[in-house]
């Protein structure tokens, strides 16, 4: 299966981490199973609806609006890869905000290959905004743009809400 954001396709680089390697959090909340390629600005990632897998729901698979989450933690892997690269660690980040999330599909089914596609789309500072989209073999199953906030310290932001 071709990644969503074809313009990039032919020159998206492998990735030598696994996906548990790129995001700050572990099992069993790493989502994702592989990082397919990724390019500046883009990344492409990918999962097998699975029983075992957190939120499965036997006889339906995964519920649509957990899209959102396989998206954060696309626009995460990016941020991972492109903090490793720039000699920085793995850090966390913030959703902020969901614009015009839209799912084709009420379930993602047991057996189905999800392919979730980040291009940012914008980047000033500690904030960015990323164009996501999720599908499988059949084409877009859902499509939203993330906003995100990535802060330096995380510590002194939860700090501020407590």
């Amino acid at each position: 299966m071709r990644p969503l954001f074809l313009e990039q396709a032919f020159r998206m680089r492998s990735c030598a981490q696994s996906v548990a390697e790129l995001l700050p959090h572990g099992p069993p909340m790493v989502l994702l199973d592989e990082v397919l390629g990724w390019d500046q600005g883009v990344v492409s990632t990918a999962l097998t609806i699975r029983p075992g897998i957190p939120f499965f729901v036997h006889g339906k698979g995964i519920p649509a609006h957990v899209g959102l989450e396989y998206m954060a933690q696309a626009c995460g892997v990016y941020a991972g890869i492109e903090g490793l690269n720039h000699g920085r660690p793995v850090r966390l980040g913030f959703l902020l905000g969901t614009r015009n999330y839209r799912a084709s599909v009420d379930w993602f089914p047991l057996g189905r290959r999800l392919v979730i596609d980040a291009k940012e789309i914008f980047r000033q500072d500690l904030m960015g905004a990323f164009d996501c989209r999720i599908s499988d073999a059949g084409g877009e199953c859902a499509s939203a743009q993330l906003n995100l906030y990535q802060p330096d310290d995380v510590s002194s932001v939860l700090k501020g809400l407590g």
